[in-house]
């Protein structure tokens, strides 16, 4: 686990995938920044690799995440991405494992062991309870805890999900921080799930499929400050 950089709950990460890129992913993430600093809280972007470099130039407060990362040292692997280019294009850290791009254990471990010799925050998914207890003995900053079948449909995990998952991890280790995603689709789900004790959530879909992408995110980063308020004051 890096200790580097640690990012103070509460967090909201954005997932662009494929959808976004270029310039107009330059517009959210100055939004995001704007938002990050207005809501105090941490807004984690995993934008396309190509856009790394931009983004970290672009912005202040947001951290910039690589949206994979392969388990390489320096040397042959024509294809790969390699730990220390991210980290020489700006990277704040990596995910690792998402659902649509699958990781054995195995490379997983040795994956996270490389973020941590270059100095990147790992942050693994996992789809399952029994995936997510797995991870958590591998040592990464943040576990996503993210059931594959939610992914982009619009509903949420339940409340009884989140809470034996977010258990579930911080039995293992306490330090992990727990983000719980799938299917968050504007404020009131986000609000829910912070409600319900992660230290996170995040979107993909909810952001970018909005027909006005900075007005969501607006509406989702006001909705983790108002939940954790809420439970912590």
């Amino acid at each position: 686990m890096y200790k580097g950089k640690i990012i103070k709950p509460p967090f909201f990460e954005i997932g662009p995938k494929a959808y976004m890129y270029g310039e107009r992913m330059l517009k959210l993430a100055k939004a995001a920044d704007e938002a990050s600093v207005k809501y105090d809280v941490r807004i984690i972007l995993t934008p396309q690799p190509s856009d790394i470099y931009l983004l970290k130039k672009e912005t202040k407060h947001v951290f910039i995440f690589a949206q994979h990362m392969d388990p390489i040292p320096i040397g042959r692997g024509n294809g790969f991405i390699l730990a220390e280019a991210l980290k020489a294009a700006g990277a704040d850290g990596v995910i690792l494992n998402h659902a649509e791009k699958p990781m054995t254990l195995a490379d997983l471990s040795t994956a996270i062991k490389r973020a941590d010799e270059v100095g990147m925050i790992s942050m693994a998914c996992a789809d399952s309870l029994r995936e997510a207890e797995a991870i958590a003995h591998l040592t990464p900053n943040i576990i996503v805890a993210e059931p594959t079948e939610l992914i982009g449909t619009g509903k949420t995990s339940d409340e009884e999900y989140v809470i034996a998952t977010t258990s579930a991890i911080k039995k293992v280790n306490p330090d992990i921080q727990v983000l719980q995603a799938a299917g968050i689709s504007n404020g009131q789900d986000v609000y829910r799930t912070i409600r319900a004790g992660a230290d996170a959530t995040g979107t993909t879909s909810g952001i970018m499929k909005a027909d006005d992408p900075e007005a969501m995110l607006d509406e989702m980063i006001r909705a983790v400050r108002k939940a954790w308020d809420e439970i912590h004051k």
